[in-house]
């Protein structure tokens, strides 16, 4: 955390569940990945925070970004965003958004499928489309599975089509998985991309851009990852490595990485309980919980990190719940954490590397609870 937001959040009370931004933080990751990761442009995925304040202090920092709906087209739009600068990275597109966006100015467009290739041709041609690749997200947190790419050989197919109708220079795309933490998935995925590019060229279609896609973690996590600009430059030589002979652009997608850490959740406890008298573990219930914000501990696949600033001394064995009448709003029961024993209700709890998917996965209103709300710095 740093220094600006610890300092904000150890005088901050608020009503109900807040999440914390420092741009500061922000903009200088922004600044470290963007060097690092040079010649790939950097396309911010919007979906991680969409923040008015934020996006408008990323494009101030030069940075374009990845969309993937017309509500995020039209929110870039109208903060005065170029379209030129938008790619719609989402495969799966109505119609008429392909159009809407095509209309905007969005000249990049995503798809993994002959029928939303032909839905490009219809309505968004003379743009670069990219095909994107399925990958199994080995080594990730987070893995994106089957919902998203297709196979080599049918990417192979895909992409010559789009020549036969008439885009030019096509692309690829991939993502290794959310909060990848093993920089060799990068490599194994680059390797597969080059000989797919190889097999096109041997077939008369020339690629103009590769999409490195997202993956880029969080440090603050429980999870360990390497420090952002060394994983990056790793990411980087890997990239040219494979890559660096051909005459294309590349972008990535960092979301995760760009803004997690520059995020804190100040949360309460409402309830500390046990189950029965032999129970070895306090049950810890906050004010949020899986429906208001923490949605991405669903299968306690991302592993956030917890402060107690008002409570120290001896800790023991938790399980952590959030509020709502839902059984399965536990948020880590099988993890081992553990808490301050003197900890009880009314005490803060901070969340940290909380700056991304949260308040975009927060319900409006389950059970009644209000959207986590966000501030700011």
């Amino acid at each position: 955390m740093s220094g600006r937001l610890a300092d904000f959040v150890a005088n901050a009370r608020f009503d109900r569940p807040t999440l914390v931004m420092d741009l500061d933080a922000v903009a200088e990751r922004y600044r470290v990945l963007a060097a690092a990761l040079s010649p790939a442009h950097i396309h911010y995925a919007v979906k991680a925070n969409p923040a008015p304040q934020l996006l408008a202090r990323l494009a101030a920092e030069g940075s374009n970004f990845d969309v993937a709906s017309r509500g995020e087209i039209e929110q870039c739009l109208a903060l005065g965003i170029p379209a030129s600068r938008l790619s719609y990275g989402n495969t799966i597109k109505r119609r008429a958004d392909i159009a809407f966006a095509a209309a905007a100015g969005v000249t990049m467009f995503a798809f993994d499928s002959e029928a939303e290739l032909t839905k490009l041709a219809d309505v968004a041609p003379n743009t670069t489309v990219y095909c994107r690749v399925l990958v199994d997200g080995t080594g990730a947190e987070w893995p994106l599975g089957k919902k998203f790419g297709c196979a080599d050989q049918m990417a192979e197919d895909l992409l010559i089509r789009a020549v036969e109708l008439g885009f030019q220079r096509p692309g690829i795309s991939f993502h290794v998985g959310s909060q990848q933490t093993d920089l060799g998935a990068w490599d194994r995925c680059f390797g597969r991309a080059r000989a797919l590019i190889d097999r096109l060229a041997a077939r008369g279609v020339e690629i103009g851009l590769i999409n490195l896609g997202g993956g880029f973690p969080s440090t603050m996590t429980r999870s360990k990852a390497q420090e952002p600009r060394q994983y990056a430059e790793t990411v980087r030589a890997h990239a040219l490595r494979h890559f660096g002979d051909l005459n294309v652009h590349m972008i990535a997608e960092p979301g995760r990485g760009l803004v997690a850490d520059a995020g804190c959740i100040v949360s309460e406890v409402v309830l500390v309980s046990e189950k029965g008298d032999g129970d070895d573990r306090r049950w810890v219930y906050l004010d949020i919980g899986k429906f208001s914000g923490l949605a991405e501990t669903m299968d306690e696949a991302i592993r956030y990190r917890f402060e107690t600033p008002d409570n120290g001394g001896p800790e023991g064995p938790v399980v952590i719940a959030g509020p709502s009448c839902d059984s399965a709003d536990v948020m880590y029961e099988k993890n081992a954490y553990s808490l301050p024993i003197s900890l009880q209700e009314g005490d803060r709890v901070l969340i940290l590397a909380t700056g991304a998917y949260t308040t975009t996965y927060s319900s409006v209103g389950f059970n009644g609870f209000p959207p986590l709300d966000a501030v700011c710095l």
